[in-house]
């Protein structure tokens, strides 16, 4: 890799890793079992060269290392994937494959820490940015997954930068949260089908005891001495369920919201109702500085969001531009002689507005 291509490479880890706070993952599944995975992507520092990239079979890539040099693990694809990717076409942040596996990286300030690089290790070292594409090209499961991780080093291209963490999901449903600890790789299956940031997974299950109290629908009325209590408005049930944008608080909010919602009859009408959820976690810009320090006025920090029908392999997503949903038809893709390509997922940074004819 040219210097000047791998410090801007490097300049934007960075910056995502000290903006990417707040990306709020949810899964759902239909009352014929089809599983649709969605999150939304946030970054709040800059406005990122966002895209998607069609993955043939057969793809050889490289992982980039921290001394400028694409010189660590190289892979083949076994299976062709789309993905959605973030600067580069190699840091694939959220994609799925023909197999129907799913995997997607989400940012994890101060919980995580990999082993530290070794350039005795250089073969087999892989940069976090490219786990995706890593686990999208070679697994069609997440027990083959676990039985590779330790045969990798994950690092970072810039030690400085921040940890990750990941969630894979198998067209079944079945879905599992990795974090590296102390240099090990940690597997916890995900039950609850949620995924925000820091602290760890298990840290954020355990805090959803503290809402032990909330429920759906309403609450009261209840005598209070010689007077009655009464709700103001329907779902009073939810009183006191955290509103901010903190991790913690996006999980609890995330868990409650897609526990409680009613589930779909189809993997289409499932997915509309992954977007309508995720629409409660779009950031608007300055919620996250100081009054006045804003670095930018980009339509929103949650730049895109996006949503994932397994069972079908359609991927659909809006962005901050557009939230008018697309769609990527998996099954239109010959993986076999599919070039490698990547576009920017706007074409156009407008949003789509039809007139409505007035006869």
């Amino acid at each position: 890799m040219h210097t000047f291509r791998f410090f801007a490479v490097v300049a934007a880890c960075v910056a995502m890793a000290q903006s990417a706070d707040a990306c709020t993952g949810i899964t759902l599944k239909s009352k014929n079992n089809d599983v649709i995975v969605a999150r939304t992507i946030d970054w709040s520092g800059t406005e990122m060269n966002n895209i998607y990239a069609i993955v043939p079979r057969d793809h050889e890539q490289q992982s980039l290392l921290p001394d400028g040099t694409a010189g660590g693990l190289k892979f083949k694809a076994l299976y062709g994937y789309v993905g959605m990717a973030v600067q580069q076409p190699e840091f694939v942040v959220d994609g799925t494959n023909e197999a129907g596996l799913s995997a997607a990286l989400f940012y994890f300030p101060n919980y995580g820490e990999y082993k530290p690089y070794d350039e005795m290790d250089q073969d087999i070292s892989l940069a976090d940015f490219q786990v995706v594409s890593w686990i999208l090209s070679r697994f069609s499961s997440i027990d083959q997954v676990k039985a590779a991780i330790n045969d990798i080093r994950i690092i970072n291209i810039d030690p400085s930068a921040s940890t990750v963490h990941w969630r894979i999901t198998e067209p079944s449903g079945r879905q599992v949260v990795m974090e590296i600890v102390n240099g090990v790789p940690n597997f916890y299956e995900n039950e609850i089908g949620v995924l925000t940031n820091s602290p760890g997974f298990q840290w954020q299950i355990t805090n959803l005891n503290n809402y032990v109290n909330l429920h759906p629908g309403g609450a009261g009325p209840t005598q209070f001495g010689p007077i009655t209590l009464r709700a103001f408005g329907s779902g009073s049930g939810f009183l006191g369920i955290p509103g901010d944008f903190t991790p913690p608080s996006r999980f609890v909010r995330a868990a409650f919201f897609k526990t409680y919602s009613l589930q779909q009859d189809n993997a289409y009408d499932t997915m509309q109702q992954a977007f309508h959820i995720l629409n409660n976690f779009d950031v608007p810009l300055g919620v996250q500085f100081a009054v006045g320090r804003a670095p930018n006025n980009m339509p929103s920090a949650t730049q895109w969001t996006v949503a994932t029908d397994l069972a079908n392999k359609v991927i659909y997503y809006h962005t901050m531009y557009n939230r008018t949903i697309r769609s990527i038809d998996m099954k239109n893709i010959d993986f076999a002689t599919v070039p490698f390509q990547y576009h920017p997922l706007d074409t156009a940074k407008r949003q789509t507005i039809v007139p409505v004819q007035i006869d």
